[in-house]
């Protein structure tokens, strides 16, 4: 038992000093009440009375002169505060520059990431616009079918050698047939145009989430 509780000399001396602990953040809130107490009216009142009092009482010699004129224990304690009023407001400046560096920094990461989801659902928006742009309407459907249709008889045509024979119609029949092909000639027409007016509303989507998708890439 004492072989093991005896000191090895293989092993250097630990000398064990008493150190205070102090936590930063404490003090530094402590600090921070301090410094915000210093800047009230009430301690500027409370040490305008304090040192009224001192003065009266001294001049007066009601109690008894412990500070006689020029009053050197005044200054003295006037010098104590100014030591350790300075530092101490000057590590509350510090902690509020640190805090307001963090908030700096978060409002700056925050606005990064609002510009990229701003960017992000702009291209998205366009992509959408463009693909919507792009969906077959009735009117382009119906078109295409009246285009395979006259395909298929000029195709019969020629497999056949002769041209369809029209439906025998009525006179009356026949007008309203007549009234019928050119109301669909001029659908047809007014087919083409909306056609190519769509084609060039196409053309210019792709332009402008071009234009809009480059500056977001670089």
């Amino acid at each position: 038992m004492a072989e093991s509780t005896r000191r090895r000399l293989d092993q250097p001396r630990t000398v064990t000093k008493w150190r205070p602990q102090i936590d930063p953040d404490s003090f530094g809130r402590t600090s921070e009440r301090l410094a915000r107490f210093l800047g009230t009216g009430k301690f500027l009142f409370w040490q305008s009375m304090i040192v009224l009092a001192w003065i009266t009482l001294n001049i007066t010699g009601w109690i008894g002169q412990w500070d006689a004129y020029p009053f050197i224990l005044l200054n003295l304690a006037f010098s104590t505060q100014a030591a350790y009023a300075a530092p101490l407001i000057l590590l509350a400046q510090n902690r509020q520059d640190d805090r307001d560096r963090i908030s700096l920094e978060e409002d700056r990461s925050r606005a990064l990431q609002t510009r990229a989801g701003t960017e992000y659902l702009a291209r998205e928006i366009a992509a959408l616009r463009v693909a919507i742009n792009e969906v077959a309407t009735r009117d382009y459907l119906r078109g295409e079918l009246e285009k395979l249709r006259t395909d298929l008889e000029d195709l019969s045509e020629k497999v056949t050698g002769e041209p369809a024979e029209p439906p025998t119609t009525t006179p009356r029949k026949a007008g309203k047939q007549k009234n019928r092909t050119d109301r669909d000639r001029e659908r047809e027409r007014a087919q083409r145009d909306r056609e190519r007016e769509r084609e060039r509303e196409r053309r210019r989507e792709r332009d402008r989430a071009a234009t809009a998708a480059g500056p977001a890439d670089s």
